[in-house]
């Protein structure tokens, strides 16, 4: 079943979870985040499910990993500041590797910043804001309607790969309102159980264990030191520990060309834009007034691990256009895998930018 609603993008956040079988949510409240935590903490109850609002964004996190290891799915949502105090424990979500779903609602930053204004400032942080290596998976909703779509993907992921998964939307997609098709039940793929017989980090061949909640029967030790198959701390060993985070890599890594999802537009343009998130709106607006077949887009709804494969879609490409509501940072991606010119378009303030804006890039850069 599924129906049409008008609604808020943060409220079609928490409708993508619940659907989506979430039934934990450990939280704070921080602005432009809070609806999220607000309609969890209405409509969890009533679906036999938990909320609970913690003293910071720190415990939050931490309360969220704890819940998913009983076996439920775990959410939770902040911004700017509290997504900085979370990472230590992101870093112990994926040294556990706890599925969890972490939704950062951008604000202006660094510090404080703009509490009421959009940006893409934390798009490096959600990769690399932890200590140590590891890979990620990090989605971009640019409408109401995927955030409640992106939000039920970025549980499966997490499920499928044991990891935590980032929503990285932003003030104008939480706060916008459009229509929205919403489904009552999504079909939710079960955790892959661990084995009779195996450790409890005895990996497949694709890198990753199966899982066994607390209270199934199993005994399980969860560590963030390094740790054997076994699951007991080894730290002084260099080869398990090297072992052990080329597999939290490659378990990711290996499967990126799987994981990508992107809409290519016009695959022989020789002028190129690349976006995720809202700026892809003012892209297509301006693709639509121009009808202009030499103008392409690539369309990125998962940023982490970057699909450079799609960047291969635009074999006339002569140039790439990025803009982003920061001062440059996934263009670095772009950079890194192709030979032509690729032209930062940055925009900080809490604006997006206008039609007229990248019209002029264009006029520029073609």
């Amino acid at each position: 079943m599924s129906r049409t609603e008008f609604m808020q993008g943060n409220a079609a956040c928490a409708e993508g979870a619940l659907a989506a079988g979430c039934r934990f949510f450990g939280g704070y409240p921080i602005t432009p985040s809070t609806e999220i935590a607000e309609m969890m903490a209405r409509r969890l109850p009533k679906v036999n499910g938990v909320f609970i609002s913690m003293e910071d964004e720190i415990a939050s996190i931490a309360a969220v990993i704890g819940a998913a290891w009983t076996g439920v799915r775990a959410m939770t949502a902040t911004s700017g500041p509290g997504f900085s105090l979370m990472m230590e424990n992101i870093g112990y979500a994926v040294m556990t590797e706890t599925p969890c779903v972490i939704v950062n609602v951008q604000r202006g930053g660094p510090s404080t910043g703009q509490p009421t204004r959009a940006a893409q400032g934390d798009m490096l942080q959600c990769r690399f804001g932890s200590h140590g290596d590891y890979s990620t998976i990090a989605l971009t909703p640019n409408s109401v309607q995927e955030m409640f779509d992106l939000t039920v993907k970025a549980f499966d992921l997490a499920d499928r790969f044991r990891v935590p998964t980032f929503l990285m939307s932003d003030e104008i997609v939480g706060h916008m309102r459009e229509r929205v098709t919403l489904r009552d039940s999504v079909e939710i793929a079960p955790r892959r159980p661990l084995a009779e017989g195996c450790l409890p980090y005895e990996a497949d061949d694709d890198g990753i264990p199966g899982f066994a909640p607390f209270g199934s029967g199993r005994a399980i030790h969860v560590t963030g030191l390094t740790h054997d198959e076994r699951g007991y701390p080894d730290t002084t060993d260099p080869g398990a520990h090297d072992r052990l985070v080329r597999r939290l890599v490659a378990k990711v890594e290996s499967a990126r060309h799987e994981i990508a999802d992107y809409e290519v537009t016009n695959p022989d343009a020789e002028t190129v834009f690349v976006t995720y998130g809202p700026p892809s709106r003012t892209v297509e607006q301006v693709m639509r007034d121009r009808q202009d077949d030499s103008i392409g887009h690539l369309r990125l709804r998962v940023v982490w691990p970057f699909p450079e494969q799609a960047l291969q879609r635009f074999p006339n490409a002569k140039v790439f256009l990025m803009p982003e509501l920061n001062m440059g940072q996934m263009v670095r991606e772009v950079q890194r895998h192709v030979d032509q010119p690729v032209i930062s378009l940055p925009k900080i303030g809490g604006e997006l930018h206008t039609p007229a804006e990248l019209v002029r890039a264009l006029e520029v850069h073609r």
